[in-house]
């Protein structure tokens, strides 16, 4: 989740002389930085069933490691939710685009 966290931490001017010292084209940026936050979601994901795992099973050690586990697992997926969502209403406007 560290490029998530990231992205909401960098202001514009920093955005912007990340993108001029990139040697990656913009499409090839977005996608590594998209699989990037994929897999990080994945790796929230799996902490969470691990945490979930050893709730059922009685072995947890720390109960609010798995609750907060769970807690981020959850949200990074609502957020990645959020933002397929917004890319395919984009992508439909621009469908829908008279040329």
């Amino acid at each position: 989740m560290s490029n998530i966290n990231n992205i909401a931490g960098v202001g514009t001017a920093e955005l912007f002389k990340q993108k001029t010292k990139s040697e990656v084209s913009g499409g090839e940026a977005f996608a590594q930085t998209l699989k990037s936050a994929l897999n990080d979601v994945n790796k929230l994901q799996e902490n969470k069933e691990v945490a979930v795992a050893d709730l059922a099973t009685g072995q947890v050690k720390d109960l609010h490691q798995a609750a907060l586990a769970i807690g981020k697992a959850e949200t990074s997926m609502k957020l990645m939710l959020e933002i397929r969502n917004k890319a395919l209403n984009a992508y439909k406007e621009i469908g829908r685009t008279q040329l």
